[in-house]
């Protein structure tokens, strides 16, 4: 199949006769820039085929063909967080003809429930975000007023762990995503305004490689200006002894018409932190892993130390009562502070 790849109506790349060309490096997708692998390109967009309900939204549509790549294609690898698309050579299609412009099927990606999943069926529509909606978690996206809202799946504890970190990171000055708490779901709003910018993961850029130290090294080539907002993101995982770091839930927003970059995203998908996966027994963290490997960043270069703020206990206590939610309060006062405590005596000896 020869496709161009798009960035709105302009086009960045062109795949034809198994042949990779850049058109327009300024608005080619950067893991195109970085690779050339148009097929792993498109699968990178695809709905994880473990979730239970992307088998039961697949059948709702009749896909005939229902691998990564042909489910992707069947609505033009458009996603709601990047204007990237692709089109037939040789085709007139416009962005607006293949832009999503429903949540019809919203409830049956996020419950999977009976009703949804009849109302579904009986449907002929064939076009839905969610067959672009990444990750390994039920959910789904909502439009509400005109804008894009991510609803997933998610227990009072993981709930209320997306939102602590969310609010603590605001009043510490990060650049975090809005989450609000939902019925048996936690929303986040867009932070892309509908590919308004482009969200590049950044495993475009460093593939799977989830090291610290490397990550600030390739960041200080191609935008030192976001190393800051990285060691930030970094120092929260840290605090709330985020596991799930990977280079899919962190990334760059770049200009839409240029192509240049904008700014690290904001901090987002913080639902394996904290509480989540259950509450800490060791809540002191003299040994712990998470607190090394901050510590090897901060020695690699001391320069970043300037991006670590202070932490008060009056504050992380008023952000867990104004969330109210029946959770171990103390519990979680004591692992966030000591987290940071610790952090602060290991660096002051660098």
């Amino acid at each position: 199949m020869d496709l161009y790849i798009m960035c709105r109506d302009r086009i960045g790349a062109e795949w034809k006769d198994n042949k990779f060309k850049i058109i327009d490096k300024s608005i080619c997708p950067l893991y195109l820039l970085n690779t050339g692998n148009v097929w792993h390109w498109l699968e990178m967009r695809a709905i994880d085929y473990h979730r239970a309900n992307s088998r039961l939204l697949k059948k709702a549509l009749r896909l005939l063909e229902r691998d990564d790549i042909s489910c992707v294609i069947s609505v033009n690898a458009v996603t709601i967080t990047d204007s990237y698309w692709v089109k037939p050579v040789g085709s007139d299609l416009k962005y607006a003809d293949v832009r999503f412009g429903d949540d019809f099927f919203s409830d049956l990606a996020l419950r999977g429930n009976y009703d949804s999943f009849n109302k579904a069926l009986a449907s002929q529509k064939t076009r839905t975000p969610e067959l672009t909606n990444i990750g390994s978690f039920e959910k789904c996206w909502k439009l509400i007023d005109g804008e894009w809202w991510m609803y997933k799946a998610a227990d009072i504890k993981q709930q209320f762990s997306e939102i602590f970190i969310s609010e603590l990171g605001k009043k510490l000055g990060f650049n975090m995503a809005l989450y609000i708490k939902g019925s048996k779901c936690v929303k986040t709003k867009d932070f892309t305004n509908s590919g308004q910018v482009n969200f590049e993961p950044a495993y475009s850029f460093m593939g799977e490689d989830e090291d610290y130290i490397e990550t600030v090294k390739r960041l200080k080539i191609l935008a030192p200006h976001t190393i800051g907002d990285y060691v930030r993101i970094i120092f929260m995982d840290t605090v709330t002894a985020n596991p799930d770091r990977h280079t899919f839930n962190f990334g760059l927003l770049r200009n839409a018409e240029d192509g240049s970059i904008i700014s690290l995203a904001p901090n987002f998908d913080n639902n394996m932190a904290l509480i989540s996966r259950g509450y800490p027994g060791n809540t002191e963290r003299k040994k712990d892993v998470f607190i090394d490997l901050f510590t090897e960043l901060m020695e690699y270069d001391r320069e970043l130390i300037k991006y670590i703020p202070e932490i008060r206990e009056e504050t992380v206590r008023e952000i867990i009562e104004n969330i109210n939610m029946r959770v171990r309060r103390e519990t979680v006062l004591r692992f966030v502070m000591n987290g940071y405590r610790r952090i602060a005596e290991r660096i002051k000896g660098i």
